[in-house]
């Protein structure tokens, strides 16, 4: 089959090089070579993650780390901040987990304010919160930094954010933020294949979540930390992946992160500078988009099905057509993971023949 390369906001293309790492002979995943092999990778973990905590991998996609963040931290109620599919779905999670659950909705394009996070979080009546940092569906970033200020306002209050699609694009920060769980998947940002997610979890949360008792086990946080003080983890881990972030360990670190930061966001202009061109919009307002992917407005009204169709059937490019709610009146582009100025004017050259022939 001819390889359709991935410019989706997830999963995106992963290179030669990883895929070469996971081909490496198993391991016993109890044995001193598994614990040797989390070992390297942890102190370029918490580097990323900007944290003297352990890092944690969970042998899932990142929607286990957020159910389990909420069976974990929420024993009272639990605000979600609701911006698009993903952010949405959140709240659907905490109401399914048997959970008091309140949604912070925002119109899909729109960006969480820490205005409004503060209004809710000063009725008393929660003790978790929910963000998810890069809103995938409707390219919009929102304001962590200004949210997690708000939340520092009322102790006890666990901040838990997904940043899937914003790590290693934008500086965060766990510890300097003072997140309580900062959680990914590795199959956007990362680059990597999807099946796992890493996650950090702060002291306060650990202590709290020592309190529940109907926390469940698999995504059990307690045990999590048990395990990561040994250099293992609770349950089966997926070691071809772990062999993969290994390696992709290596590469950020060789490219170093203020030149991957900068690399994004030189991408993602390359790519509004082509929806200006072209007579597009951005789907989320100016201050508040993300660096990783464009969602494109299409208040052109073409025929979306048909772009997504001839770029993939002309230049064996995948792009996405909208998401949920919003999909035809939107598009989506990625510049996520190991894309380059090249593979950027490649995507761009081909949006333009395709554009040309709708």
């Amino acid at each position: 089959m001819s390889h359709v390369k991935l410019f989706i906001p997830g999963p995106v293309e992963v290179s030669a090089k990883t895929q070469q790492a996971m081909i490496q002979p198993l391991m016993g995943h109890r044995s001193k070579d598994f614990q040797a092999l989390y070992e390297r990778i942890m102190p370029g973990l918490k580097t990323l993650f900007g944290t003297t905590q352990p890092v944690f991998l969970s042998t899932s996609s990142a929607w286990g780390a957020m159910e389990g963040s909420i069976r974990n931290l929420v024993t009272k109620k639990v605000l979600n901040c609701c911006c698009g599919a993903f952010s949405d779905k959140w709240y659907d999670v905490s109401l399914n987990c048997g959970k008091q659950a309140e949604a912070l909705k925002v119109a899909w394009g729109q960006p969480i304010t820490p205005e409004a996070v503060d209004e809710r979080l000063a009725t008393g009546e929660f003790d978790a919160i929910t963000v998810v940092h890069n809103e995938t569906s409707t390219g919009v970033l929102n304001p962590l930094r200004e949210i997690a200020a708000v939340v520092k306002k009322y102790p006890g209050v666990s901040l838990i954010t997904d940043t899937v699609s914003s790590f290693s694009t934008v500086p965060i920060g766990f510890d300097e933020l003072g997140l309580d769980v900062m959680l990914l998947g590795t199959q956007k940002a990362l680059a990597l294949p999807p099946g796992m997610a890493l996650f950090a979890i702060s002291e306060a949360a650990l202590a709290k979540a020592g309190t529940l008792k109907d926390r469940g086990y698999y995504f059990d946080f307690v045990e999590f930390r048990k395990n990561a003080d040994n250099y293992m983890t609770p349950s089966t881990p997926v070691i071809p992946l772990i062999f993969a972030l290994e390696s992709k360990l290596e590469d950020i670190f060789n490219e170093g992160l203020e030149n991957r930061y900068a690399r994004h966001a030189r991408l993602n202009g390359l790519v509004h500078d082509w929806v200006r061109r072209h007579g597009f919009e951005c789907f989320a307002p100016e201050g508040y988009r993300s660096k990783s992917l464009t969602c494109v407005a299409n208040n052109r009204e073409i025929d979306t099905a048909k772009l997504v169709s001839l770029m993939k059937k002309n230049h064996l490019m995948a792009i996405d057509g909208g998401y949920g709610k919003i999909k035809g009146t939107t598009f989506r582009l990625s510049n996520m993971g190991d894309e380059t100025d090249a593979t950027i004017a490649e995507l761009i050259a081909a949006l333009d023949d395709s554009l040309a022939k709708l």
